[in-house]
């Protein structure tokens, strides 16, 4: 698994969990539906953390929450 994948999946459990869509989800994070969807799809390949917090605010998580998941835990370190 990959940071982009990683956090793409943590994307759409948060969506799923809520009800929302990528529109929706733009909507209430303040940011353009078009982001949303680089996120979602392959155009971004390392979303800014910037970005990240904006989704957080939007759903009203902490970026610790966000990250807070077996999946970011279980990532190979990229940096040797």
């Amino acid at each position: 698994m990959t940071l982009k994948s990683a956090i793409t999946n943590r994307v759409y459990e948060l969506c799923e969990e809520r009800g929302l869509n990528a529109n929706s989800l733009a909507t209430i994070c303040g940011v353009d539906p078009s982001t949303i969807y680089s996120i979602l799809g392959e155009k971004s390949k390392s979303p800014e953390v910037a970005t990240i917090k904006k989704i957080c605010d939007g759903l009203e998580i902490t970026l610790g929450q966000f990250f807070s998941t077996p999946e970011f835990d279980s990532l190979e370190q990229e940096i040797k």
